[in-house]
């Protein structure tokens, strides 16, 4: 359960989100919270830097106007941490291209899931620490069929998720995912 502090942190992210999409016109759509309870960090400056991979050769960043495509929040208090970036891209190359290409770049990582799924983003499944701090559910996939490859690698609590799909007509659509999360215990 969230103490009250705790629980404020996380308030105040959800009404930030809405204020950054607001003013598309702004470069620096970040939100930046630091008190002694923990620190809350809500921004649009997310890329594939911040994901942990890098960017395929030609991509550029998905225009979306009825939400923002790129997204970067973290929560960092004594009882709890989580930090979550979504980057969205396209490029012009055949989807096969740009899973093949990061599937041998997250392979640093560790071992890459292949999962085929009907929607872009799929499942990203994360559960809190309080029962067994000391192990991580592997990632699984939850859907094996569709147009969309996701590729998963790392734990429920340390993951790199690049889901790909075609593109209207041609070209690509790919979200770059990062997700980690502790307990009490943990570095993010």
């Amino acid at each position: 359960m969230f103490r009250p502090m705790t629980l404020s942190l996380v308030v105040v992210a959800a009404m930030a989100l809405p204020l950054l999409s607001q003013d598309s016109n702004s470069d620096n759509k970040t939100f930046d919270v630091r008190s002694s309870v923990g620190d809350l960090h809500v921004g649009a400056d997310a890329d594939a830097k911040k994901v942990g991979v890098p960017l395929y050769p030609g991509a550029r960043p998905k225009v979306d106007n009825k939400s923002d495509s790129q997204a970067n929040l973290s929560i960092l208090t004594e009882a709890f941490g989580m930090k979550l970036v979504v980057a969205n891209y396209v490029s012009d190359d055949a989807p096969a291209k740009v899973v093949d290409f990061y599937r041998n770049k997250l392979k640093r990582y560790g071992q890459v899931l292949e999962c085929h799924s009907h929607k872009h983003g799929g499942d990203v499944d994360v559960h809190d620490d309080d029962k067994d701090s000391s192990t991580s559910k592997e990632l699984k996939c939850d859907e094996d069929s569709g147009p969309v490859t996701e590729l998963k690698v790392g734990t429920e609590d340390n993951q790199h998720v690049v889901a790909v799909e075609p593109g209207e007509g041609k070209g690509t659509h790919f979200a770059l995912v990062y997700v980690h999360t502790r307990g009490k215990q943990g570095e993010i």
